[in-house]
Protein backbone atom coordinates (compact mmCIF):
# COMPACT_ATOMS: atom_id res chain seq x y z
CA UNK A 1 0.00 0.00 0.00
CA UNK A 2 1.38 3.37 -1.14
CA UNK A 3 0.52 6.55 0.67
CA UNK A 4 -2.12 5.34 2.58
CA UNK A 5 -2.28 7.74 4.98
CA UNK A 6 -2.57 10.32 2.70
CA UNK A 7 -5.39 9.17 0.65
CA UNK A 8 -7.11 8.12 4.01
CA UNK A 9 -6.76 11.92 5.44
CA UNK A 10 -8.94 12.83 2.10
CA UNK A 11 -11.20 10.44 3.17
CA UNK A 12 -11.82 9.35 -0.74
CA UNK A 13 -9.71 6.61 -1.37
CA UNK A 14 -6.72 4.57 -0.77
CA UNK A 15 -3.76 3.49 -3.35
CA UNK A 16 -3.82 -0.33 -3.97
CA UNK A 17 -1.75 -2.70 -6.46
CA UNK A 18 -3.29 -4.73 -8.34
CA UNK A 19 -1.66 -7.95 -9.72
CA UNK A 20 0.25 -5.73 -12.44
CA UNK A 21 3.01 -3.67 -10.50
CA UNK A 22 2.74 -0.86 -12.76
CA UNK A 23 -1.08 -0.23 -12.74
CA UNK A 24 -2.66 1.68 -9.91
CA UNK A 25 -6.88 1.92 -9.06
CA UNK A 26 -8.51 3.80 -7.02
CA UNK A 27 -10.88 1.98 -4.21
CA UNK A 28 -13.37 2.69 -1.84
CA UNK A 29 -12.05 3.34 1.40
CA UNK A 30 -13.24 1.00 3.79
CA UNK A 31 -14.67 2.76 7.06
CA UNK A 32 -13.28 0.18 9.10
CA UNK A 33 -10.05 0.96 8.04
CA UNK A 34 -10.64 4.20 8.64
CA UNK A 35 -12.07 4.45 12.04
CA UNK A 36 -8.68 1.83 13.10
CA UNK A 37 -7.37 2.87 16.46
CA UNK A 38 -4.04 4.35 15.93
CA UNK A 39 -0.96 2.43 17.50
CA UNK A 40 1.01 3.43 19.58
CA UNK A 41 4.23 5.84 18.00
CA UNK A 42 7.47 4.45 18.71
CA UNK A 43 10.16 5.61 21.26
CA UNK A 44 11.97 8.26 18.94
CA UNK A 45 15.68 7.58 18.90
CA UNK A 46 17.45 10.04 21.35
CA UNK A 47 19.56 12.91 18.85
CA UNK A 48 23.12 12.44 18.70
CA UNK A 49 25.80 14.11 20.43
CA UNK A 50 27.39 16.68 17.86
CA UNK A 51 30.36 17.01 19.92
CA UNK A 52 31.30 13.62 20.40
CA UNK A 53 30.01 12.58 17.03
CA UNK A 54 32.90 14.31 15.77
CA UNK A 55 35.07 13.25 18.39
CA UNK A 56 34.56 9.67 16.96
CA UNK A 57 35.31 10.77 13.62
CA UNK A 58 37.86 12.56 14.12
CA UNK A 59 39.66 9.32 16.49
CA UNK A 60 38.59 7.42 12.75
CA UNK A 61 40.56 10.16 10.38
CA UNK A 62 43.30 10.09 12.90
CA UNK A 63 43.61 6.25 12.68
CA UNK A 64 43.41 6.17 8.96
CA UNK A 65 45.79 8.82 8.38
CA UNK A 66 48.47 6.67 10.67
CA UNK A 67 47.96 3.81 8.18
CA UNK A 68 48.13 6.52 5.43
CA UNK A 69 51.30 7.44 6.66
CA UNK A 70 53.14 3.86 6.47
CA UNK A 71 51.90 3.45 2.84
CA UNK A 72 54.32 6.77 2.04
CA UNK A 73 57.60 6.16 1.02
CA UNK A 74 60.17 8.74 -0.15
CA UNK A 75 61.77 7.14 -4.12
CA UNK A 76 65.07 6.85 -4.49
CA UNK A 77 66.04 9.72 -6.51
CA UNK A 78 64.09 12.36 -4.19
CA UNK A 79 66.60 10.21 -0.93
CA UNK A 80 69.44 11.07 -3.20
CA UNK A 81 68.65 14.72 -4.07
CA UNK A 82 68.27 15.38 -0.04
CA UNK A 83 71.57 13.65 0.42
CA UNK A 84 73.19 15.96 -2.28
CA UNK A 85 71.25 18.86 -0.65
CA UNK A 86 73.06 18.40 2.77
CA UNK A 87 76.27 17.65 1.16
CA UNK A 88 76.33 20.96 -0.42
CA UNK A 89 75.70 23.36 2.46
CA UNK A 90 78.59 24.72 3.89
CA UNK A 91 79.69 22.92 6.66
CA UNK A 92 79.50 25.52 9.99
CA UNK A 93 78.28 25.20 12.86
CA UNK A 94 76.37 28.66 11.82
CA UNK A 95 75.29 27.34 8.54
CA UNK A 96 73.77 24.15 9.86
CA UNK A 97 72.02 25.09 12.96
CA UNK A 98 69.93 28.10 10.81
CA UNK A 99 69.66 25.12 8.04
CA UNK A 100 68.00 22.60 11.06
CA UNK A 101 65.94 26.09 12.00
CA UNK A 102 64.09 26.39 9.03
CA UNK A 103 63.41 22.73 8.72
CA UNK A 104 62.09 23.01 11.25
CA UNK A 105 59.58 26.05 10.51
CA UNK A 106 59.12 24.27 7.59
CA UNK A 107 58.20 20.76 8.93
CA UNK A 108 55.64 23.03 11.85
CA UNK A 109 53.99 24.48 8.79
CA UNK A 110 53.45 21.14 7.00
CA UNK A 111 52.20 19.44 10.63
CA UNK A 112 49.63 22.27 10.90
CA UNK A 113 48.31 21.59 7.48
CA UNK A 114 47.62 17.97 8.09
CA UNK A 115 45.92 18.69 11.21
CA UNK A 116 44.20 21.06 9.65
CA UNK A 117 42.94 18.63 7.04
CA UNK A 118 42.45 16.13 9.75
CA UNK A 119 39.78 18.66 11.25
CA UNK A 120 38.04 19.20 7.78
CA UNK A 121 37.90 15.45 7.03
CA UNK A 122 36.38 14.78 10.07
CA UNK A 123 33.78 17.64 9.74
CA UNK A 124 33.03 16.06 6.20
CA UNK A 125 32.84 12.63 7.51
CA UNK A 126 30.01 14.12 10.13
CA UNK A 127 28.19 15.58 7.83
CA UNK A 128 28.12 12.74 5.26
CA UNK A 129 27.24 10.23 8.08
CA UNK A 130 24.37 12.89 8.74
CA UNK A 131 22.52 12.63 5.01
CA UNK A 132 23.47 8.86 4.95
CA UNK A 133 21.56 8.27 8.72
CA UNK A 134 18.95 10.70 7.24
CA UNK A 135 18.37 8.66 4.29
CA UNK A 136 18.44 5.33 6.02
CA UNK A 137 15.81 6.69 8.38
CA UNK A 138 13.25 7.68 5.34
CA UNK A 139 14.33 4.80 3.63
CA UNK A 140 10.41 3.81 3.83
CA UNK A 141 8.92 7.14 2.36
CA UNK A 142 11.60 7.26 -0.13
CA UNK A 143 10.42 3.74 -1.88
CA UNK A 144 7.13 4.92 -1.56
CA UNK A 145 7.64 8.29 -3.35
CA UNK A 146 9.82 6.49 -6.06
CA UNK A 147 7.03 3.96 -6.50
CA UNK A 148 4.45 6.76 -6.96
CA UNK A 149 6.47 8.40 -9.39
CA UNK A 150 7.66 5.38 -11.52
CA UNK A 151 4.07 3.97 -11.38
CA UNK A 152 2.21 7.66 -12.53
CA UNK A 153 5.39 7.89 -15.51
CA UNK A 154 4.16 4.60 -16.83
CA UNK A 155 0.31 4.99 -16.39
CA UNK A 156 -0.80 8.10 -15.97
CA UNK A 157 -4.27 8.78 -14.57
CA UNK A 158 -7.35 8.37 -17.00
CA UNK A 159 -8.41 11.48 -19.12
CA UNK A 160 -12.14 12.06 -18.50
CA UNK A 161 -12.62 13.02 -22.61
CA UNK A 162 -10.42 9.89 -23.57
CA UNK A 163 -12.68 7.46 -21.67
CA UNK A 164 -15.84 8.96 -20.29
CA UNK A 165 -17.22 5.62 -19.35
CA UNK A 166 -14.54 5.90 -15.92
CA UNK A 167 -15.58 9.17 -14.85
CA UNK A 168 -16.28 8.35 -11.18
CA UNK A 169 -12.31 7.02 -11.71
CA UNK A 170 -11.08 9.68 -13.44
CA UNK A 171 -12.50 12.52 -10.73
CA UNK A 172 -11.61 9.98 -7.83
CA UNK A 173 -7.92 10.24 -9.48
CA UNK A 174 -7.84 13.67 -9.59
CA UNK A 175 -8.76 14.28 -5.92
CA UNK A 176 -6.18 11.34 -5.32
CA UNK A 177 -3.29 13.05 -7.11
CA UNK A 178 -4.52 16.60 -6.13
CA UNK A 179 -3.26 15.58 -2.37
CA UNK A 180 -0.56 13.64 -3.68
CA UNK A 181 1.24 15.05 -5.60
CA UNK A 182 2.52 18.08 -3.80
CA UNK A 183 3.84 15.78 -0.94
CA UNK A 184 5.65 13.74 -3.65
CA UNK A 185 7.08 17.09 -5.51
CA UNK A 186 8.20 18.03 -1.73
CA UNK A 187 10.29 14.58 -1.31
CA UNK A 188 11.70 14.48 -4.43
CA UNK A 189 13.32 18.12 -4.09
CA UNK A 190 14.36 16.79 -0.75
CA UNK A 191 15.75 13.62 -1.89
CA UNK A 192 17.59 15.40 -5.07
CA UNK A 193 18.84 18.25 -2.34
CA UNK A 194 20.62 15.38 -0.29
CA UNK A 195 22.14 13.52 -3.11
CA UNK A 196 23.43 16.16 -4.75
CA UNK A 197 24.68 17.62 -1.17
CA UNK A 198 26.05 13.45 -0.37
CA UNK A 199 27.64 13.59 -3.85
CA UNK A 200 29.43 17.19 -3.16
CA UNK A 201 30.79 16.29 0.22
CA UNK A 202 32.24 12.84 -1.21
CA UNK A 203 34.23 14.99 -3.96
CA UNK A 204 35.28 17.60 -1.06
CA UNK A 205 36.63 14.91 0.76
CA UNK A 206 38.14 12.66 -2.02
CA UNK A 207 40.32 16.79 -2.78
CA UNK A 208 41.52 17.21 0.72
CA UNK A 209 42.24 13.67 0.90
CA UNK A 210 44.77 13.95 -2.45
CA UNK A 211 45.78 17.47 -0.93
CA UNK A 212 46.82 15.64 2.48
CA UNK A 213 48.86 12.69 0.75
CA UNK A 214 50.80 15.43 -1.18
CA UNK A 215 51.53 17.00 2.00
CA UNK A 216 52.17 14.13 4.03
CA UNK A 217 54.80 13.31 1.77
CA UNK A 218 56.32 16.89 1.85
CA UNK A 219 55.75 16.25 5.62
CA UNK A 220 58.22 12.86 5.75
CA UNK A 221 60.66 14.38 3.28
CA UNK A 222 61.47 17.21 5.67
CA UNK A 223 61.85 14.93 8.39
CA UNK A 224 64.26 13.06 6.28
CA UNK A 225 65.84 16.16 5.72
CA UNK A 226 66.40 16.81 9.29
CA UNK A 227 67.83 13.55 10.28
CA UNK A 228 70.72 14.24 8.11
CA UNK A 229 71.05 17.86 9.22
CA UNK A 230 70.83 16.73 13.03
CA UNK A 231 73.45 14.10 12.26
CA UNK A 232 75.62 16.58 10.68
CA UNK A 233 75.24 19.20 13.41
CA UNK A 234 76.29 16.05 15.59
CA UNK A 235 79.34 15.89 13.66
CA UNK A 236 80.31 19.40 14.12
CA UNK A 237 79.67 19.88 18.10
CA UNK A 238 80.69 16.72 19.22
CA UNK A 239 83.04 16.37 22.17
CA UNK A 240 84.96 14.16 24.11
CA UNK A 241 82.61 10.59 24.09
CA UNK A 242 83.66 10.05 27.57
CA UNK A 243 83.47 13.35 28.91
CA UNK A 244 79.95 13.40 27.71
CA UNK A 245 78.93 10.30 29.35
CA UNK A 246 80.27 11.03 32.62
CA UNK A 247 78.41 14.34 32.70
CA UNK A 248 75.23 12.29 31.16
CA UNK A 249 75.28 9.64 34.34
CA UNK A 250 76.18 12.58 36.68
CA UNK A 251 73.10 14.47 35.69
CA UNK A 252 71.03 11.07 35.65
CA UNK A 253 72.27 10.66 39.24
CA UNK A 254 71.16 14.42 40.25
CA UNK A 255 67.66 13.48 38.64
CA UNK A 256 67.23 10.62 41.34
CA UNK A 257 68.18 12.51 44.06
CA UNK A 258 66.15 15.81 43.11
CA UNK A 259 62.79 15.89 45.06
CA UNK A 260 61.63 18.83 42.61
CA UNK A 261 62.12 20.57 39.52
CA UNK A 262 63.82 23.82 41.97
CA UNK A 263 66.22 21.24 43.53
CA UNK A 264 66.97 19.63 39.46
CA UNK A 265 67.80 22.99 38.69
CA UNK A 266 70.05 24.30 41.25
CA UNK A 267 72.44 20.80 41.67
CA UNK A 268 72.79 20.43 37.80
CA UNK A 269 73.54 24.38 37.57
CA UNK A 270 76.09 23.97 40.32
CA UNK A 271 77.58 20.10 39.42
CA UNK A 272 77.56 19.31 35.64
CA UNK A 273 80.88 21.22 34.64
CA UNK A 274 79.27 22.48 30.68
CA UNK A 275 75.79 24.02 32.15
CA UNK A 276 78.19 25.64 35.14
CA UNK A 277 80.30 27.26 32.56
CA UNK A 278 77.52 27.81 29.83
CA UNK A 279 75.43 29.41 32.49
CA UNK A 280 78.13 31.76 33.88
CA UNK A 281 79.18 32.63 30.49
CA UNK A 282 75.21 33.72 29.61
CA UNK A 283 74.87 35.24 32.87
CA UNK A 284 78.24 37.82 32.02
CA UNK A 285 76.38 37.95 28.61
CA UNK A 286 73.92 39.71 30.21
CA UNK A 287 76.11 42.03 32.38
CA UNK A 288 77.11 43.04 29.22
CA UNK A 289 74.12 43.88 27.53
CA UNK A 290 73.35 45.95 30.21
CA UNK A 291 75.86 47.91 30.38
CA UNK A 292 74.83 48.68 26.23
CA UNK A 293 73.56 52.28 25.60
CA UNK A 294 70.29 53.06 24.98
CA UNK A 295 71.03 53.13 20.99
CA UNK A 296 73.17 49.60 21.10
CA UNK A 297 70.74 48.21 22.73
CA UNK A 298 67.98 49.68 20.53
CA UNK A 299 70.14 48.11 17.49
CA UNK A 300 70.39 44.44 19.36
CA UNK A 301 66.85 44.51 19.31
CA UNK A 302 66.27 45.53 16.16
CA UNK A 303 68.77 42.67 15.00
CA UNK A 304 67.06 40.05 16.78
CA UNK A 305 63.63 41.07 15.75
CA UNK A 306 65.14 40.81 11.85
CA UNK A 307 64.95 37.39 12.30
CA UNK A 308 68.65 36.76 11.93
CA UNK A 309 70.54 37.80 14.55
CA UNK A 310 74.30 36.72 15.61
CA UNK A 311 74.16 32.87 15.86
CA UNK A 312 77.49 32.34 17.64
CA UNK A 313 76.39 34.28 20.83
CA UNK A 314 75.94 32.09 23.70
CA UNK A 315 72.97 34.61 25.71
CA UNK A 316 69.06 35.07 24.82
CA UNK A 317 69.47 38.56 21.87
CA UNK A 318 67.18 40.34 24.62
CA UNK A 319 65.88 39.73 27.95
CA UNK A 320 62.82 37.48 28.25
CA UNK A 321 60.15 39.73 29.56
CA UNK A 322 60.58 41.86 26.68
CA UNK A 323 58.95 38.81 24.44
CA UNK A 324 55.75 38.63 25.52
CA UNK A 325 53.21 38.08 22.29
CA UNK A 326 56.26 36.87 20.62
CA UNK A 327 56.43 32.92 21.04
CA UNK A 328 55.41 30.23 19.19
CA UNK A 329 54.17 26.63 20.81
CA UNK A 330 56.96 24.90 20.61
CA UNK A 331 54.88 22.00 18.88
CA UNK A 332 51.55 22.11 16.42
CA UNK A 333 48.61 20.60 18.20
CA UNK A 334 45.73 21.21 20.36
CA UNK A 335 45.61 22.80 23.55
CA UNK A 336 44.03 20.79 26.05
CA UNK A 337 44.27 22.42 29.16
CA UNK A 338 45.96 25.95 30.93
CA UNK A 339 47.80 27.21 33.55
CA UNK A 340 45.09 27.34 36.61
CA UNK A 341 42.89 24.43 35.18
CA UNK A 342 42.24 21.43 37.01
CA UNK A 343 44.86 18.95 36.63
CA UNK A 344 42.79 15.70 37.26
CA UNK A 345 44.29 15.36 41.03
CA UNK A 346 42.15 18.31 43.14
CA UNK A 347 44.95 20.66 41.99
CA UNK A 348 45.38 23.58 40.02
CA UNK A 349 47.71 22.85 36.71
CA UNK A 350 51.20 24.67 36.99
CA UNK A 351 51.45 24.44 32.91
CA UNK A 352 50.33 24.21 29.42
CA UNK A 353 49.28 20.47 28.01
CA UNK A 354 49.14 20.35 24.01
CA UNK A 355 47.88 17.29 22.42
CA UNK A 356 50.05 16.59 19.19
CA UNK A 357 50.43 14.29 16.43
CA UNK A 358 52.47 11.06 16.36
CA UNK A 359 56.20 12.42 15.62
CA UNK A 360 55.67 16.21 15.83
CA UNK A 361 58.43 18.28 15.98
CA UNK A 362 59.20 19.96 19.24
CA UNK A 363 60.94 23.37 18.93
CA UNK A 364 63.09 25.95 21.65
CA UNK A 365 60.32 28.56 22.34
CA UNK A 366 63.23 30.96 22.95
CA UNK A 367 66.48 31.13 22.69
CA UNK A 368 68.08 29.52 26.15
CA UNK A 369 70.82 27.41 28.02
CA UNK A 370 69.91 23.56 28.02
CA UNK A 371 70.49 23.35 31.65
CA UNK A 372 68.89 19.26 31.58
CA UNK A 373 67.99 16.49 29.25
CA UNK A 374 67.04 13.77 30.10
CA UNK A 375 64.08 11.54 32.08
CA UNK A 376 63.31 13.26 35.64
CA UNK A 377 60.64 11.01 37.75
CA UNK A 378 57.15 11.28 36.25
CA UNK A 379 57.68 13.75 34.26
CA UNK A 380 59.34 11.56 31.43
CA UNK A 381 61.45 12.97 29.09
CA UNK A 382 62.20 16.31 30.01
CA UNK A 383 64.39 19.93 28.89
CA UNK A 384 64.68 22.38 31.11
CA UNK A 385 65.92 25.79 29.11
CA UNK A 386 67.25 28.92 30.87
CA UNK A 387 65.80 31.84 29.14
CA UNK A 388 67.40 34.84 31.20
CA UNK A 389 66.03 36.94 33.54
CA UNK A 390 65.32 33.81 36.15
CA UNK A 391 62.78 32.21 33.85
CA UNK A 392 63.64 28.58 33.29
CA UNK A 393 61.34 26.93 30.55
CA UNK A 394 60.33 22.89 30.96
CA UNK A 395 59.09 20.81 28.34
CA UNK A 396 58.07 16.98 28.99
CA UNK A 397 56.05 14.21 27.56
CA UNK A 398 58.62 13.88 24.62
CA UNK A 399 60.19 10.43 23.02
CA UNK A 400 63.32 11.39 21.95
CA UNK A 401 65.44 14.32 22.50
CA UNK A 402 67.85 15.65 20.33
CA UNK A 403 70.04 18.00 22.67
CA UNK A 404 72.31 17.88 25.15
CA UNK A 405 72.58 20.06 28.50
CA UNK A 406 75.31 22.56 28.16
CA UNK A 407 74.31 23.59 24.73
CA UNK A 408 72.91 27.21 23.73
CA UNK A 409 69.96 26.48 21.37
CA UNK A 410 68.06 29.25 19.28
CA UNK A 411 64.33 29.98 19.42
CA UNK A 412 62.87 27.41 16.74
CA UNK A 413 65.56 25.05 17.19
CA UNK A 414 64.56 21.53 16.88
CA UNK A 415 65.17 19.99 20.15
CA UNK A 416 63.07 16.95 20.82
CA UNK A 417 60.32 14.74 18.45
CA UNK A 418 56.99 13.72 20.33
CA UNK A 419 56.09 9.28 20.21
CA UNK A 420 53.17 7.79 18.98
CA UNK A 421 50.80 7.68 21.97
CA UNK A 422 50.59 9.77 24.52
CA UNK A 423 53.71 9.08 28.10
CA UNK A 424 51.61 8.58 31.12
CA UNK A 425 52.84 11.00 33.31
CA UNK A 426 52.11 12.73 36.58
CA UNK A 427 51.69 15.86 34.17
CA UNK A 428 48.97 14.16 32.16
CA UNK A 429 46.56 13.13 34.30
CA UNK A 430 42.86 12.95 33.43
CA UNK A 431 42.86 13.83 29.87
CA UNK A 432 41.04 12.01 28.01
CA UNK A 433 43.19 11.51 24.35
CA UNK A 434 45.68 8.99 23.39
CA UNK A 435 47.70 11.49 21.56
CA UNK A 436 51.31 12.54 22.39
CA UNK A 437 51.16 15.61 25.09
CA UNK A 438 53.51 17.77 25.04
CA UNK A 439 53.53 19.51 28.81
CA UNK A 440 54.95 23.45 28.78
CA UNK A 441 55.78 25.56 32.17
CA UNK A 442 57.56 28.63 32.74
CA UNK A 443 59.14 29.33 36.13
CA UNK A 444 59.77 32.98 36.92
CA UNK A 445 62.88 32.32 40.19
CA UNK A 446 61.81 29.05 40.75
CA UNK A 447 58.05 29.78 40.86
CA UNK A 448 55.54 28.44 38.02
CA UNK A 449 54.29 31.19 36.40
CA UNK A 450 51.05 31.47 33.20
CA UNK A 451 52.70 31.08 29.99
CA UNK A 452 49.78 32.59 28.04
CA UNK A 453 51.20 36.36 28.04
CA UNK A 454 54.37 35.32 25.98
CA UNK A 455 52.17 33.33 23.60
CA UNK A 456 51.46 34.89 20.12
CA UNK A 457 48.09 35.82 19.27
CA UNK A 458 47.54 32.61 16.98
CA UNK A 459 48.61 30.57 19.71
CA UNK A 460 46.94 31.55 22.68
CA UNK A 461 43.60 29.92 22.15
CA UNK A 462 40.90 28.65 24.79
CA UNK A 463 41.91 25.45 26.44
CA UNK A 464 39.07 22.42 25.23
CA UNK A 465 39.17 19.20 25.73
CA UNK A 466 39.73 16.76 23.16
CA UNK A 467 39.67 12.93 22.65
Amino acid sequence: MILPAIAAGVGVAVIVMSADPFIVRAQDAAPEAVQSAPQPAAEPAPPPDPAAELAAKRDQTRAELETLSKTISLSTDKVSALQQSIADLEKSTESIRQALIDSAARRKALEKQILESEKKLADLGVKEDGIRRSLHERRGLLAEVLAALQRMGRNPPPALLVTPDDALGSVRSAILLGAVVPGIRKETDKLAADLASLAALQTASAAEKTSLTATMTDGIEEERRMDLLLAENDKLSRSNAAELGAERKRSEELAGKATSLEGLVASVESEIASVRDAAAAARQAEENRKLLTDEQRAQAKALADSGVPDKNRIAPAYPFGELKAKLEVPVTGDILRQFGDADGTGHEAMGMTVATNPETVVTAPADGLVVFAGAFRSYGQMIILDAGDGYHLVLSGMDTINTRQGKFVFSGEPLAVMGAKRVASATALALETNRPTLYIEFRKDGKPVDSRPWWTAKDTGKARNDS
